[in-house]
């Protein structure tokens, strides 16, 4: 017999895979913006961050999520526990009360000194595409699944919800940072449920109040209703500057400087404190 957690860990490997190589190929068919800084100079880091981060930390410490949401489904806790819903009903609102923790989580991220030190580095790749949807901190990796298991043990959110939830926000965020050129009529059209590129491109300008905008990762609904949405940047998308000003060099792309970036200076650019 499988264990779930293998079903689960292939689940979201084979989805991951897929969705890196479909996003990677469109950037190269139908790219939105031209590219200045090459991929040579940026990818070498940033797959080696996927390597430690989503094949060692999100997909296998993140098993611990699917735990946590099986013990607090036995043990009744949560808040969904408490209400007598149809499956399909508590499994909408869990996905939905898990994005609304993420996205204040970014918010936090962003507002908190210490933690936008430990954010800044996915902010500091001087482009934006696919790659960039992966490059976080093993730091960060580690406050967020803490963040994610309280959250799922306080909503009550079913082993099920959470492989639905891991596997869009996962998707999602590759989609929205990726470099693909989106109909504008489909953008529109798009971005009433989901957070598009054109969407989240905005939040990796260099311009600060458009970094603390477009905080959502795959609902775009929090940032409407906290009043953080931006719809384009005042650049436009080929004219914005991607990135951090202190980071823009070729050695700050190194893993080695990646991974010693939050000791290194200091920036306040994304957080609303120095």
């Amino acid at each position: 017999m499988i264990a779930p957690g293998a079903v689960y860990l292939a689940i979201r490997l084979g989805c991951f895979a897929g969705v890196l190589v479909l996003m990677a190929t469109l950037e190269r068919l139908r790219p939105r913006r031209t590219q200045i800084i090459a991929r040579v100079q940026r990818w070498p880091g940033n797959l080696a961050l996927i390597v430690i981060d989503s094949i060692a930390a999100r997909l296998v410490l993140a098993a611990a999520a699917i735990a946590v949401a099986a013990l607090s489904q036995t043990q009744g806790w949560g808040v969904l526990g408490l209400l007598a819903l149809p499956d399909w009903v508590e499994i909408g609102l869990a996905i939905m009360l898990l994005d609304l923790v993420i996205y204040g989580q970014h918010v936090a991220f962003h507002a908190v000194p210490w933690l936008w030190r430990i954010h800044r580095m996915h902010h500091s790749d001087p482009e934006i595409d696919v790659t960039t949807a992966l490059r976080f901190h093993p730091v960060e990796i580690i406050l967020s699944l803490a963040i994610k298991g309280a959250a799922i043990a306080a909503i009550g959110a079913s082993p099920l919800a959470v492989l639905i939830f891991e596997v869009l926000l996962n998707a999602t965020a590759m989609f929205n940072h990726s470099n693909i050129a989106l109909p504008l009529w489909l953008d529109a059209l798009l971005r009433r449920v989901l957070v598009t590129p054109d969407m989240h491109r905005v939040h990796h300008s260099v311009e600060r109040a458009e970094t603390n905008s477009n905080f959502g990762f795959n609902l775009p609904w929090w940032d409407w209703l906290f009043d953080t949405y931006r719809a384009q940047p005042a650049a436009g998308h080929q004219g914005m500057t991607i990135g951090l000003e202190e980071f823009r060099g070729e050695r700050d792309q190194r893993i080695d400087q990646l991974l010693v970036q939050p000791l290194r200076g200091t920036s306040i650019k994304g957080a609303d404190h120095g």
